[in-house]
């Protein structure tokens, strides 16, 4: 079996685990920083802005159950693609929206598959967010990984911040086709 990877940043990475760990495909999905300066990170620098990481998800997947492009598609579903300051309650650059490509097979797919979200005219403001190279992606501490599960109430107020209202009423079914 091959396995591949795919990294995104999609404000909290609390928020970013559960959706792609649900889908068929997903070998193992886990929370971390990526996208700055300092090597090996942690939670209170990255939270301070002095690193230049953002929090991100990365994940490993079978490309015979899942392809890298349902994966970009499921990405878009969990974000607000024209929010470059963060995502929903989450403010600032360790937040911002990022699909990390390895290689030009990646990027193809994730600059096509934005053309295509920005041409359905689904959003009234343009899409913004980036599309850059895979960096050294760090683990965030343990008691980030898997947060949903371990902190279900702490999660539920995290999705009540906007996020799970915002997918609701842009990416319903008739929407996302």
């Amino acid at each position: 079996m091959t396995i591949e990877t795919a990294t995104f940043a999609g404000g909290c990475f609390w928020c970013m685990v559960q959706p792609f760990e649900e889908h068929p495909g997903i070998q193992k999905v886990l929370s971390g920083y990526t996208g700055g300066t300092v090597p090996n990170p942690t939670y209170e620098q990255v939270k301070a802005h002095t690193t230049g990481h953002t929090e991100a998800v990365k994940i490993w997947f079978d490309p015979a159950v899942v392809t890298y492009a349902q994966l970009v598609e499921l990405y878009w579903q969990q974000t607000d693609p024209t929010d470059a300051g963060g995502q929903f309650q989450d403010r600032g650059d360790n937040y911002r929206p990022v699909i990390f490509v390895d290689g030009p097979a990646q990027r193809q797919i994730a600059e096509a598959s934005k053309r295509a979200l920005q041409e359905k005219e689904q959003f009234d403001r343009p899409i913004v967010t980036q599309i850059q190279p895979v960096q050294p992606f760090y683990p965030a501490e343990e008691r980030h990984q898997q947060f949903y599960k371990k902190n279900p109430r702490r999660m539920a107020e995290q999705e009540a911040g906007g996020r799970a209202a915002f997918v609701a009423q842009h990416w319903t079914k008739e929407t996302n086709h």
